[in-house]
């Protein structure tokens, strides 16, 4: 399976459940992956893409200056599995020729991505297993858009105010 190069386009808010989502989307087409998180994690995004300095370090602004330091390189993480509706990731580190993976949950993985300018990609493995049929399905005698089209429609019609944060 392939890789995917995705970046972040932006956290919104499931209104059902109030639980962020960050919205990853194909560098190169129109593909998108929502993943619910945390609220702290979408907040350690949120300012990394805002460009908000805090007066001192926050986790994820640590960990990243701990490698730096240690002249450890972060050339990319992967949103790497999807298990009984939990997401996988890995963290790539390199030091000279030495390089090894680190498993972290999505959300702290592309926090980190973010603050170490590290390529973001998803599996597609990943799409295909939440990819569902094209077409309208047909629930209860209801015409109901398949999630594909319903997440275009969302995005499409998302209202600006809801959207917190958009890169």
């Amino acid at each position: 399976m392939s890789n995917l190069s995705m970046h972040v386009h932006a956290i919104t808010f499931d209104a059902d459940s109030n639980s962020p989502i960050l919205i990853l989307k194909e560098e190169n087409g129109e593909r998108i992956l929502p993943i619910w998180i945390g609220l702290l994690e979408a907040t350690a995004i949120a300012t990394e893409m805002e460009k908000i300095e805090f007066t001192r370090p926050m986790t994820h602004d640590l960990l990243v200056n701990l490698l730096k330091k240690m002249e450890i390189k972060i050339p990319m993480i992967e949103i790497s599995d999807l298990k009984d509706n939990t997401y996988y990731a890995l963290i790539t580190l390199k030091q000279g020729d030495r390089e090894l993976t680190v498993d972290a949950r999505p959300s702290d993985a592309v926090a980190i991505a973010l603050r170490a300018e590290a390529q973001i990609f998803v599996n597609e493995s990943i799409l295909k297993k939440i990819k569902p049929a094209k077409e309208t399905v047909i629930k209860n005698g209801e015409r109901i858009p398949s999630e594909e089209k319903k997440w275009t429609k969302i995005l499409e019609e998302m209202d600006p105010s809801t959207v917190k944060y958009k890169i």
